[in-house]
């Protein structure tokens, strides 16, 4: 991030970021306009790029401080003493609901970056996501207890499986073009939990 935009004061940074990420959250890449975003923001056009080299820099600024905002909301202490796969999964998916339903404007822009197609952007988001992906796994699974699992079942599987579904869950929900029911999709996935642990932990963890 450019250290002009650093030297701001917080309430700045925040203002700016947060109305960048209301157009890109409404509009597709290439229809997000940056006189919009600096209109909300409060600052001229070239006071925008003056923090910014253009606007793909901003748009992974944006993205960058989405991503910090639901992990700050779903990383705590209590998330590092959980030891079983599915509980972990659980207690993370609704920490992370629970902070996009608070905050639109997060969902709406983490879920059309995650569908982006054939923009400018589209490629760097694939890299970004796809080394999240493993990120995520190999930090806050770490301390999991993968023996409850049956010998035949590989947790990383099992684990991109629920990715999977997820996708799918939300690629559908964009085809209807209707509001994302948060509680319903918070049902759906422990259904999901249910379902897989019913079917990949040995008997005496079920």
């Amino acid at each position: 991030m450019n250290p002009r935009f650093q030297e701001l004061p917080e309430e700045k940074q925040l203002a700016i970021l947060n109305a960048a990420m209301e157009v890109f959250a409404k509009y597709d890449y290439p229809k997000a306009s940056t006189d919009l975003i600096a209109a909300k923001a409060g600052v001229s056009k070239g006071r925008l790029f003056y923090y910014f080299h253009n606007k793909k820099d901003l748009y992974f600024a944006v993205y960058r401080y989405a991503w910090k905002t639901v992990t700050q909301a779903v990383v705590d202490e209590e998330l590092w003493k959980i030891t079983d796969f599915y509980e972990l999964h659980h207690d993370s998916a609704m920490k992370k609901m629970a902070v996009l339903s608070r905050h639109p404007y997060i969902m709406d822009f983490s879920i059309r970056s995650y569908f982006s197609e054939k923009e400018e952007v589209s490629e760097g988001l694939k890299q970004v996501n796809a080394q999240g992906v493993d990120d995520i796994f190999e930090t806050y699974f770490s301390g999991v207890d993968l023996t409850k699992f049956k010998a035949d079942v590989d947790p990383r599987r099992v684990y991109n499986m629920l990715i999977w579904m997820m996708d799918g869950y939300l690629h559908a929900w964009r085809m209807q073009g209707t509001p994302l029911d948060v509680e319903k999709m918070q049902h759906e996935f422990l259904q999901w939990i249910t379902i897989l642990k019913n079917s990949t932990y040995r008997e005496e963890y079920i």
